[in-house]
């Protein structure tokens, strides 16, 4: 009872110093800024089509991976934010429910991850910009792609260095954007049934997979799919906390708008899925712009598909951009809160003047992401470098993920969280699915020379930028204990 009594006292301790610092900042967002940011955040476009691969049994996936990973994301995230609202958040739970250490790989994991996924925006908005406004010509030129990046990066560190009191208007469009979008995509289906031009539709049709050793497929697509619904599509709710110390009652709003999101976002990629399947068969589906693919031929009897289709890609390139910028505001605080713990300079930690951002880690993230695009762009033949570097940050996110979930299992006394069973038993349920994921990375999607040399090259690139976040821990404590 002692040790649990000092471990609590330290708590109390660490989490005034980090409330004591977070004193600066503005609280910016409130209950419905912090929903639409969850929604823009979590709901990807291109998961449903992904989904609809699976054809019929994409509702049995769907619940499974809602059951066996979502649903216990969002209790472990609602436990943890409600015990321990600080800015920084898994970084947060993670330093204070073991160790500095862990907590610090855990920052470095998630951070890593961020800056891999926004190397690609200016590709990405340049690509559908050319399908928007029929000028391939945009992702085809290596030059415009180039000067485009270094403008959209620009201009978001520009808006992240402004704060949040206007960077929330820019997520809170984001999310209308992709909700209007998505209610065009889920109406569809009821529309055409209506006019005539649609035979049949059952949003809810379910069937079983075949679970059969013969059925080699079931691990090879279906198993493999069903982990990168769970890893892909259905995370996001802890990134949101990192802006605890910039919310407005983080601890009873955080918890509010995830239990307000979830069934939202639930319900958005299992109807998206069933109206890519009313119209497109699973093999013929675009695994990259699903969504414009399906309003093309719903709406092609309509006589306003090539405007209406443009409009619909302009929305998503706003959630796009939205979204990029949510990844960049919320990863610019990690660097900060380490060096609040001096593990790093307190170079990262300094704001700016007026807007009392953290400046200097907004710039040298948006740098990082920047240089990692230009590489890809650069780059002849990239398809397999890029898949490597996408299979990679589904390994430091779900890395992240082992932590977040094994704080309620080995960690709750230390934090004064009593976990009750079920949470126990999801929790473990987040890991296994966690560990899945990390396990079927090794199996690529596009087709590469060699598998047994892609998963070598796999596992060294995680060791080395691992290894890389372990080596400047290590400096940090040095410097903080010199």
């Amino acid at each position: 009872m002692e040790e649990v009594g000092t471990a609590s006292e330290e708590l109390r301790r660490e989490e005034e110093k980090v409330e004591g610092r977070s004193a600066v900042f503005r609280k910016e967002l409130g209950l419905a800024d912090l929903v639409l940011t969850q929604i823009v955040f979590v709901v990807g476009t291109v998961w449903v089509g992904t989904a609809a691969k699976l054809g019929g049994e994409q509702l049995f996936f769907w619940l499974l991976a809602i059951a066996t990973f979502y649903l216990p994301l969002a209790a472990v995230v609602i436990y943890l934010n409600r015990l321990m609202p600080l800015e920084g958040g898994l970084y947060q739970w993670a330093k204070l429910g073991f160790n500095e250490f862990v907590g610090y790989m855990v920052a470095w994991n998630l951070w890593v991850f961020a800056i891999l996924v926004m190397s690609g925006i200016g590709l990405l908005v340049a690509t559908n910009l050319s399908y928007a406004f029929g000028a391939r010509w945009m992702a085809e030129s290596k030059t415009f792609v180039t000067l485009f990046s270094f403008a959209l990066v620009g201009v978001m560190v520009a808006l992240s260095t402004r704060g949040l009191s206007l960077g929330k208007w820019v997520h809170n469009a984001g999310g209308v954007l992709l909700s209007v979008t998505f209610l065009a995509l889920i109406l569809l289906p009821f529309v055409c049934l209506a006019r005539g031009t649609l035979s049949e539709y059952h949003p809810f049709a379910f069937a079983l997979p075949a679970f059969s050793l013969s059925n080699p497929e079931l691990v090879k697509t279906s198993i493999n799919i069903y982990s990168k619904l769970a890893l892909g599509a259905l995370t996001g709710f802890e990134y949101v906390a990192i802006l605890a110390g910039e919310s407005k009652a983080p601890a009873r709003n955080i918890g509010r708008s995830v239990l307000i999101a979830a069934p939202v976002i639930a319900l958005m990629f299992i109807l998206g899925t069933s109206s890519v399947l009313a119209f497109v068969r699973p093999d013929e589906i675009d695994l990259i712009s699903p969504i414009a693919q399906v309003l093309t031929r719903g709406f092609g009897s309509f006589g306003v598909v090539a405007n209406f289709v443009s409009i619909i890609i302009i929305a998503l390139i706003g959630r796009q951009v939205a979204l990029m910028s949510i990844y960049l505001t919320a990863n610019a605080r990690l660097p900060m809160v380490a060096g609040w713990d001096d593990l790093l300079p307190a170079w990262f930690t300094r704001l700016h003047s007026k807007h009392k951002t953290p400046v200097n880690s907004i710039v040298l993230v948006g740098a990082l992401a920047l240089g990692f695009g230009l590489f890809g762009i650069a780059g002849v033949d990239m398809q397999e470098a890029n898949q490597l570097l996408d299979n990679a940050a589904t390994i430091f996110y779900a890395t992240a993920y082992v932590v977040l979930f094994a704080i309620p299992l080995f960690a709750a006394s230390r934090v004064g969280l009593r976990a009750p069973l079920w949470l126990r038993v999801a929790s473990l349920s987040g890991i296994l699915v966690s560990l899945l994921g990390i396990a079927l990375t090794i199996v690529p999607i596009v087709e590469v020379r060699s598998a047994s040399a892609f998963a070598l090259k796999l596992v060294a690139v995680t060791v080395v930028f691992n290894l890389a976040g372990a080596l400047l821990y290590r400096w940090g404590r040095r410097k903080k204990s010199a």
